[in-house]
């Protein structure tokens, strides 16, 4: 599987252009399978069906300059940070159970390689014990599967809760311990720093690379513009 590398110049991007780097790599690239990594700056991401209103607790994103997107994958709402770990898989077919235990089966042969024993949900969760340390989602394009995931090394907590949790209610009954109850941080389970985890998914995942040129890039912020649109945003 290759590994696709932006140029060292290009690499600090809005969430958005990660978005679109998976939509050009499917719909362009002649590759198999590939995988790369990204990191963001505090983001929500939310989901194709969701109403950013309803998930989104847009008076404390704006206060925090937190950003706000929508994917083109269903399910839930994310919070992102440059402490996470964003993980993209692009393959071909479209097969969605095929796809997403292959992706599940890689990330857990990591964790393994890591000496952390992780487990699988029906919804493609994956587990350290009964906490989740990894969601994923997926969506197709015409022959071709796309899945990401959000790999919890580290997070800011305080923002993660208040983000995408608007109301009150919600913060009062669920709260900061509860959220933690649920979720566990990578960083718990291993000595490796981020940057080391890193180098191990793509020593175990990946064989060879490939570099994107300005051209690719070009292209790719082409497409971003429609993850930008406030239409798609809020699909008004």
């Amino acid at each position: 599987m290759k590994h696709i590398v932006l140029p060292e110049s290009c690499t600090s991007r809005r969430l958005s252009f990660y978005l679109a780097m998976e939509e050009y790599v499917a719909r362009y690239m002649d590759v198999t399978e590939c995988f790369f990594m990204w990191q963001v700056p505090p983001t929500v991401i939310f989901g194709r069906n969701q109403s950013l209103e309803n998930e989104v607790n847009v008076d404390y994103c704006r206060e925090h300059n937190i950003q706000m997107f929508r994917r083109k994958s269903g399910g839930g709402c994310v919070y992102a940070d440059m402490d996470n770990l964003m993980l993209s898989y692009v393959c071909d077919g479209d097969q969605v159970g095929y796809t997403f235990n292959k992706f599940v089966q890689m990330i857990l042969l990591v964790l393994r390689k890591m000496g952390i024993e992780g487990s699988s949900t029906a919804h493609n969760d994956i587990m350290i014990g009964n906490r989740k340390v990894c969601g994923t989602a997926y969506y197709q394009l015409p022959g071709r599967s796309i899945v990401h995931s959000t790999m919890l090394y580290d997070t800011n907590m305080e923002h993660m809760l208040n983000a995408i949790t608007p109301s009150r209610e919600k913060l009062q009954s669920k709260g900061i311990r509860s959220v933690r109850q649920r979720i566990t941080l990578l960083k718990d389970h291993t000595s490796l720093t981020l940057q080391e985890v890193k180098a191990l998914i793509r020593e175990t995942l990946c064989a060879g690379q490939y570099m994107l040129t300005t051209a690719d890039v070009a292209a790719i912020e082409r497409i971003e513009e429609n993850y930008m649109r406030e239409d798609f945003v809020r699909l008004l």
